[in-house]
């Protein structure tokens, strides 16, 4: 059976890449004993309001880290970019 503190800690991962507006539908976030994995490709979503999106990535991480659900992120992913 699943920790509970990893499905808050997965749910809180993606809460955090909407609110910030990073695309993760082509990723996999998960959660194990505290380590969150992504896996995948990631790019912004149109209408974001930064412009770099392995910057913005940077940014939610260190915002998880700071969670005490999370021990560490792991990323394993793709940034791409939208032509617009």
């Amino acid at each position: 059976m699943a920790d509970p503190n990893d499905i808050i800690a997965t749910k809180l991962a993606r809460r955090e890449f909407n609110k910030h507006h990073v695309d993760v539908t082509q990723a996999d976030i998960r959660v194990s004993h505290g380590t969150v994995f992504i896996r995948g490709t990631i790019q912004q979503q149109r209408g974001a309001h930064y412009s770099d999106v392995e910057e913005e990535t940077k940014r939610i991480v260190r915002i998880l880290r700071q969670r005490p659900e999370v021990r560490d992120v792991v990323i394993d992913v793709t940034y791409r970019r939208l032509n617009f």
